[in-house]
């Protein structure tokens, strides 16, 4: 099973997502942003890491929340978010198409990745 960790980044009633490029896994699904945990490395320094090298985006971990497990078939994922904050500085496309910050009923809208999907309510009623 992929550990995979994911940053539900909220600031003034309003959460980040970003979507994945089109030739990427799932693509054009929108994500809370994060990535693969490596050996050796701790859940809180792969959310950094990811979100740095994705987007050059900083971010205030302030608690992890309940983690999902989803199946996508040919390989199944434990999705762990954390509730954070921007810490500074905006963020730069890399890997995605598109990025922002949405209300409540804008985030309701978009078309997530399944295993996001699992974790969108838990994320909301903290956030919004």
């Amino acid at each position: 099973m992929l550990r995979v960790t994911c940053a539900v980044i909220a600031s003034d009633g309003k959460v980040f997502a970003a979507q994945r490029h089109p030739a990427a896994r799932h693509g054009l699904s929108w994500e809370f942003p994060g990535g693969k945990v490596e050996p050796f490395e701790t859940e809180q320094d792969c959310l950094k890491r990811e979100l740095w090298e994705e987007l050059e985006m900083q971010v205030e971990i302030m608690c992890r929340l309940q983690p999902v497990q989803h199946c996508y078939g040919d390989f199944t994922i434990e999705l762990i978010p954390f509730l954070c904050k921007p810490a500074k500085g905006g963020y730069i496309l890399k890997e995605h198409t598109m990025a922002g910050w949405f209300s409540f009923d804008q985030v309701r809208e978009l078309h997530w990745a399944e295993a996001d999907r699992k974790i969108l309510d838990q994320a909301l009623a903290l956030v919004l």
